[in-house]
């Protein structure tokens, strides 16, 4: 792939960069999705990579073994729990030697035990992610991401939620969080620092039964939470 070249260069990575450069047909769920049961819709994104994405752009990781993804610790507490995932789903380094998919696997690890809600997680979680094709081009410039949370509450819908469902739909201990923040992306043009900055929000589903740690249900669709 040819790296991009004036004058398209820093206009085009700063795009790249402040857009969310993810899968754009997203499958959020929305509160009555899980409720209802959630299944994997058949036109969500493959999180696995194609033949033809490894043939075109071969590229071999650097060894990994002596490193990993840090883990999300679990907890019982649901607020510091949600904070833990909503971290831990917007950081990444396309540098690192990962690829989206073991970013992934670091958030399904405290994903539902019951396996149930794993298939639909897997789903949300890659429209959160840049595709294979988006990896290549912003490892190209070393590019980085993080967030910055700015608050976490439950929201009002959530209350109507838990009164219309049915006994036994929801898991026990289930609740749900809206996150509000800043998405922060940065990387190297050139040898120029470049960054854009961008407000996102989105609400993760989760479960922490009596006497058991947190876990993942679902995520909403990125900017479209529940208020």
């Amino acid at each position: 792939m040819k790296l991009l070249t004036a004058p398209r260069s820093r206009r085009t990575l700063v795009a790249l960069f402040a857009t969310s450069v993810v899968v754009l047909l997203v499958s959020g769920i929305g509160v009555y999705g899980l409720i209802a049961g959630s299944r994997v819709p058949s036109e969500s994104p493959d999180p696995t990579l194609s033949s033809a994405e490894q043939t075109t752009e071969p590229w071999h990781a650097p060894e990994t073994t002596a490193r990993q993804i840090p883990a999300i610790p679990s907890s019982t507490d649901p607020e510091t729990f949600a904070r833990k995932v909503a971290t831990a789903l917007f950081t990444w380094d396309t540098g690192s030697g990962f690829l989206p998919l073991d970013y992934t696997d670091v958030v399904l690890d405290v994903g539902d035990p019951t396996g149930t809600e794993q298939p639909g997680l897997a789903a949300d979680i890659a429209t959160y992610l840049p595709t294979h094709d988006a990896w290549v081009q912003l490892r190209l410039y070393a590019t980085r991401q993080s967030l910055e949370v700015s608050s976490v509450y439950v929201p009002d819908a959530w209350a109507d939620a838990l009164a219309q469902a049915q006994r036994g739909q929801l898991p026990e201990g289930a609740t749900a969080f809206t996150i509000e923040g800043t998405r922060h992306r940065s990387g190297d043009w050139n040898g120029d620092p470049v960054s854009a900055d961008q407000q996102v929000a989105f609400t993760i589903f989760i479960a922490c039964p009596p006497k058991d740690t947190c876990h993942v249900l679902r995520l909403s669709q990125l900017n479209n939470p529940l208020r």
